[in-house]
Order: structure tokens, then C-alpha cells, then sequence
């Protein structure tokens, strides 16, 4: 194919993922003990992953993102089926108290990753037909009720995280969209009048725990505060330069939970300091700047709608992993986007990110 072809194909993201993802493994090497013996399963998981990630990129150029408005409907019934999916005995299962897990053998898929994409895909239709038209009442409360099931189904699992994440994804959408601050000052209130009612009432007593732990952490005997702490004290006895690769004592003796997904950005202040937690934040940095000069200059709105949705859902991944590491952020499932261990959250996050390229591409007509 002429290269030309590809002059507005962001080579600099896609650079900074690349070297976000080798970043990530080799604090997963060091996570999962590679240098004692430890197996090799994830790193190679992971890689996998990243390469059929790539396969899609270079794939998903032969099409024209506006081809999904096409399949709006499909794909909002494509998500609510995959989330179903985790219903079915023998191929649904049950991890960290939540069923949001699909068993394929090898690896154990979460759904709900591949929905994000789809739910992006057909809300930005939604919302594209109704530009501009979101300070009327009705239009509000029907944007409202277009992504309820699927955030239902997410609670029921019960999977906070994921549900905190749509709801993010929502509010990007719809803000771009055209939605009055107002009105999401007054979401917000009745949020806070009604939080009472959500703790006692829709929360899981282990979601409460999270909560109660988040506004008491200083108590250890919180489930959950005990990791928090651990956390902080590795990534403040990492100081400035680190303690070097599997030289992390808190990483090393087991002291830091799940250490290869949701921690490991104490993992990297640990091992390499300040000074490496500083180049991650400034990789994600030009990420973040990347994808928004993308969304700014797509050919139309819905494909800034596609890039802003992808990049609220990053943008929260990114916080609230960080955060949670640093005691700021309640614990979640979350994982950091590309550097987090987890095959489906690698493979759905490169798929997101092959919509985003076919967005930056498509920002003049071409013709293949």
C-alpha cells in the first residue's frame, strides 16, 4: 500500500503505547517473580495480547469508522448478550466477589471490556443524531436511559469499577455533546442527597467495606487499607532513583497485593523511583494530549464522539489506578491502561485505540 496513505496515522501514540507496553512488562517480570523461577504465563499472555492488538490496527485501516453507525442496534444487543454471557454455568465465573468473568481454557476473559467498545460505538450514534439538542428534558432523560441496562447489568455482577467507568465514558459523551453543566451540577447533588441510600440499600457489603476503608485510612483493620498502606510505603521507599529491579522489598516478600495489575504502579515506584513514576506520567501525558488533538480534528461528529468516550475511559483507568495506589482513590479493580497485567483489558484497550488510529487516518478522505 502507498504510505502516503498513512501520513495522518499517529506514529508518536502509537510509539508511547508500545513503550508503555514494554514498560509493563518488565514490572510484571518483576511482580510475578521472574527472577526466582516465577512463570512466564503472564508476560507471554501479555504479549500475545499486544501483537493481536496490533493485528487489529493494521486490519481495522481497510474499513471507515462511520461503517458501525450501520450496526447501532446490533452492537448495543452484542453488549447486553456478552454480559449475559457470564450467566451461563460452566463458561461464567466467579473472581474477586464479582461474576464478570468468562473461562476460555487458557485465559479468563472479562466481557464487559469488549462492551465498553461496543457501547462507545452505538451511544456515539445516539448522540450524534441529537447534537446540540441535550438542554431538552426529554432528550436528556432518553440519553439517560440508553445506557441503564448495560450499567445494570455491570451493578448486578456486581462490578463497581466497570459501572464508575461507563459512567464516565457517558459523561464525556454527553458534555461533548452539548449537555448544560447545570444539569450535571444538579446529577451531582441528587447524587450526594440520595448517597446514603446507594450505601445502605445498592452497595455490597464488600463495596461498603471499600468505602469505609477509603474514609478511614489510616485503620489497617479495614479490609483493603492494608494493601493501601503497603503501597505507599513502597512507592515512598522507592525515593528518587528506586531500589532497582527485583530488588523491591514490599514487591519482592509479597507484602503488595495483586502486584501485576492493580498495583503495579507501586510496584514502579518501588523499583524505579520518582524518576520512573515521573516518565510513565509524562508518557501518559502526550497519550492524553495525543488523543485529543484527534478528537479535535476528526472529519465529523461521530468520530470525535468514538475518540472522546475511548479517551474518558482511559483517562479514568489512568486516575483511579494511580490514585488508589496513593491512598487518594478508593480500591478498585482497575487496571493501568497498557502497563497492568490482563490479556482482556490489554487486547480490548489496543482494540480502542485501532478505533482511535482509523479516526486519525480517516481526518482526510482515503481511499484504499
Amino acid at each position: 500500500m502507498d504510505l502516503k496513505k498513512y501520513k495522518d496515522f499517529d506514529f508518536i501514540l502509537f510509539l508511547v503505547v508500545s513503550i508503555l507496553f514494554i514498560i509493563g512488562l518488565v514490572l510484571i517480570s518483576s511482580a510475578t517473580g521472574i527472577n526466582e523461577g516465577g512463570s512466564y504465563k503472564r508476560l507471554i499472555i501479555q504479549t500475545i495480547s499486544f501483537f493481536m492488538g496490533i493485528g487489529f490496527i493494521v486490519f481495522t485501516m481497510f474499513f471507515d469508522y462511520n461503517d458501525f453507525k450501520k450496526y447501532d442496534k446490533q452492537l448495543y444487543v452484542l453488549g447486553i448478550a456478552l454480559l449475559l454471557l457470564v450467566y451461563v454455568p460452566g463458561l461464567g465465573k466467579t473472581q474477586f466477589n464479582a461474576r464478570s468473568w468468562i473461562n476460555l481454557g487458557i485465559i479468563d476473559f472479562q466481557p464487559i471490556e469488549i462492551v465498553k467498545l461496543t457501547f462507545i460505538l452505538g451511544y456515539a450514534k445516539y448522540l450524534e443524531d441529537r447534537k446540540n439538542m441535550l438542554h431538552n428534558l426529554n432528550e436528556i432523560i432518553m440519553a439517560v436511559i440508553y445506557p441503564l441496562p448495560i450499567i445494570t447489568l455491570v451493578m448486578i455482577q456486581p462490578d463497581l469499577g466497570g459501572a464508575i467507568v461507563f459512567s464516565f465514558i457517558i459523561f464525556g459523551m454527553l458534555y461533548i455533546s452539548g449537555l448544560n453543566l447545570k444539569i450535571v451540577l444538579y446529577a451531582i447533588f441528587t447524587a450526594l442527597v440520595c448517597s446514603p441510600i446507594i450505601y445502605n440499600y445498592i452497595l455490597r457489603p464488600h463495596q461498603r467495606t471499600r468505602i469505609d476503608a477509603f474514609l478511614n485510612p489510616g485503620d489497617p483493620s479495614y479490609e483493603g487499607n492494608f494493601q493501601v498502606i503497603q503501597s505507599m510505603i513502597a512507592i515512598g521507599s522507592g525515593k528518587l532513583f528506586g531500589k532497582g529491579l527485583f530488588n523491591g522489598t514490599q514487591n519482592q516478600y509479597g507484602f503488595l497485593p495483586v502486584t501485576e495489575s492493580d498495583f503495579i504502579f507501586a510496584v514502579l515506584g518501588e523499583e524505579f523511583g520518582l524518576i520512573g513514576m515521573a516518565v510513565v506520567l509524562i508518557l501518559y501525558f502526550i497519550f492524553f494530549r495525543r488523543l485529543f488533538e484527534i478528537a479535535t480534528s476528526a472529519k465529523d461528529f461521530y468520530g470525535t464522539l468514538i475518540v472522546v468516550g475511548i479517551t474518558s475511559m482511559f483517562l479514568y483507568q489512568f486516575v483511579q489506578n494511580v490514585g488508589m495506589t496513593m491512598g487518594v482513590m478508593p480500591v478498585t479493580g482497575v487496571t493501568l491502561p497498557f502497563v497492568s497485567y490482563g490479556g482482556s483489558s490489554m487486547l480490548a484497550s489496543m482494540m480502542a485505540l485501532a478505533l482511535v488510529f482509523n479516526v486519525s487516518v480517516k481526518r482526510r478522505k482515503i481511499n484504499f
